[in-house]
């Protein structure tokens, strides 16, 4: 099988946007069912290259279904595809994840979606201390031509407790560490886009090995595991 992602998956999706209710979805299910299948070959096989470099221990692939319960947008049905890849833990922190969807709206995301309330006073309390190390991986050329810089939620002033004034109030005041890179239809439906997508991720590593370090220690410098 082609590690690839099939064209019909952008095709489908520009169909299903025109289309979102359950009557077109359920009449066209086995196409959308062939083209799934396909692409879910092509996730596995991302997360094969990437173990080279990492340790996946879990790949999630995301249902196509909305959970409208909470939702303004009632339309049953996502126009993409989306999956994470998860590292082992407790020791390695972080996480990927691949988002396909056609009209140049794709990308990749890395980071830390939604930090635990210990883990957001650890990062903020290590930035508070000694931000120098993640500036040195923020300001690397190679990373900065990747991944940009941080986006993601943060609080307008300090969190509680934090001086407003800090050199390091801008990533103290992140509630996320998430970077992204987009790509375009092109992109994604050329041959070698998984290949680029995983060395893309490999890039990502010295900002997972420092996060994850602290994360693993206390502010002494001890294990916490």
């Amino acid at each position: 099988m082609s590690h690839t992602i099939p064209k019909e998956a952008l095709t489908f999706f520009k169909k299903l946007e025109k289309n979102n209710d359950r009557d077109w979805f359920n009449e066209h299910k086995p196409e959308f069912k062939t083209i799934e299948v396909k692409v879910k070959a092509a996730y596995n096989h991302l997360g094969e290259l990437m173990n080279a470099h990492d340790q996946i221990e879990k790949i999630k692939i995301f249902r196509i279904y909305r959970d409208v319960r909470f939702s303004k947008n009632k339309l049953p049905y996502k126009t993409h595809f989306g999956g994470s890849f998860a590292r082992k833990k407790p020791e390695l922190r972080g996480g990927y994840y691949l988002h396909i969807q056609p009209n140049n709206e794709s990308f990749i995301a890395t980071g830390f979606w939604d930090p635990n309330k210990e883990d957001l006073l650890r990062i903020r309390k290590e930035f508070e201390m000694d931000d120098s190390e993640m500036r040195d991986i923020l300001n690397n050329k190679k990373f900065k031509s990747t991944w940009g810089s941080f986006v993601g939620d943060e609080l307008k002033t300090a969190p509680k407790g934090f001086d407003k004034t800090h050199p390091a109030i801008d990533l103290i005041r992140r509630k996320q560490f998430i970077f992204t890179k987009k790509y375009t239809d092109k992109e994604v439906l050329a041959d070698n886009f998984l290949e680029e997508v995983n060395t893309a991720f490999t890039t990502i590593r010295p900002y997972f090995n420092y996060m994850s370090d602290v994360l693993a220690t206390n502010l002494n410098g001890e294990s916490l595991l």
